[in-house]
């Protein structure tokens, strides 16, 4: 008679433990946007470093190769980058802006108008040239764009205009204004000017980078430590309990849409000194999109009260990620908008379903 086989022995804290490790990933994944954000950034990371090979003699070739491409994926989205940060506040406060590739275009045309070397230029005229000029102009820059952005509050705040509509209104008049005045006139930035994208932190150009992580930082500051950062998601998650409270909910928003103004005319310099000039007639086109987009997909609420600035910034590497696979398999550029269109519809879906939850 044969010997009966000893039942296996499981270990049950083994299962104990895989079964919290389970419980625990799901209830992240449900309950913290953050780290289904992140999740799926990793993710596309992965498939984005098995699509570019490792066809290379060493594996310091393949870093190299690789370090490049990130360093290309991160500066040419760094400008829309810093433009989706403050799309994120203002869609926190229930809004929405339109108008920020048009104001990119207009606050670009005034540094170029301003820093001209020819007979036309605005600062040269009166003999500030060289380093002041540069300096006078990144300020005056960034004073106009934070000046529009304000102006749109207003029109939103004291003109009681939806910010669809003023948005909306705002980028059409832009964008015309800038290409009537604009026409036919070819500038010439100093040279000088093109380092503050240009210079190079060892064998790379990575100030826009820079640029963008640094404003990320204080944001990011200014959305969890600061009053104004709390009564951004008050307005949004209540107008009427905001106001019952206290909340200047005018004056949160006028700040608001000043502060987008105010990053929109930091990507336009960022743009201008790292090629030297503007198209305004497509320059801009669709950031008003890639903004909302990656503010979206980073876990903002559209219908405000709730956003994360490092959610934005996951949010819109993903879509730069996206991006780059699809050159790389070789996609149609029209058809990349598509699949960027389906993030959008899926990170929504998602929101609803997190809320129903």
């Amino acid at each position: 008679m044969k010997p009966e086989m000893e039942p296996k022995v499981v270990n049950s804290s083994e299962i104990v433990e895989k079964k919290t490790f389970i419980g625990w990933f799901k209830r992240k994944w449900k309950n913290d946007p953050l780290f289904s954000i992140l999740i799926a950034l990793i993710i596309m990371v992965i498939l984005q470093t098995l699509t570019l090979g490792f066809d290379y003699g060493s594996f310091g070739e393949w870093f190299q190769a690789w370090t490049n491409n990130w360093i290309n994926i991160l500066r040419n989205n760094a400008g829309i980058g810093i433009v989706a940060l403050g799309m994120t506040f203002v869609i926190m406060t229930g809004g929405i802006d339109l108008s920020v590739g048009s104001t990119l275009v207009i606050t670009g045309a005034f540094t170029m108008y301003l820093l001209d070397t020819g007979a036309q230029g605005i600062l040269g005229s009166v003999g500030v040239t060289g380093v002041p000029a540069i300096i006078l102009t990144v300020l005056l820059v960034m004073a106009f764009g934070y000046l529009l952005g304000s102006l749109i509050g207003v029109t939103i705040t004291k003109g009681m205009v939806p910010p669809f509509i003023a948005t909306l209104g705002a980028m059409m008049i832009f964008r015309s204004v800038t290409q009537h005045f604009a026409q036919g006139y070819n500038t010439t930035v100093p040279t000088e000017f093109l380092q503050i994208s240009s210079f190079k932190i060892g064998n790379y150009m990575i100030m826009p980078i820079i640029y963008w992580i640094i404003i990320a930082a204080i944001l990011y500051y200014v959305s969890k430590r600061t009053i104004f950062g709390r009564q951004i998601i008050a307005v949004g998650s209540n107008e009427r309990a905001a106001k019952l409270s206290g909340v200047n909910v005018n004056k949160v928003k006028l700040r608001v849409y000043g502060l987008m103004g105010l990053l929109v005319s930091i990507a336009a310099i960022i743009q201008v000194s790292r090629i030297g000039s503007m198209d305004f007639s497509n320059a801009g086109r669709g950031m008003e999109m890639d903004a909302i987009a990656a503010a979206v997909v980073g876990g903002t609420n559209m219908l405000g009260g709730r956003g994360f600035i490092l959610g934005t910034v996951y949010g819109m590497l993903i879509i730069a990620v996206m991006n780059n696979l699809l050159n790389l398999f070789g996609v149609p550029p029209f058809l990349r908008e598509a699949f960027k269109g389906v993030i959008v519809i899926v990170a929504v879906l998602l929101q609803r379903k997190q809320k129903t939850a």
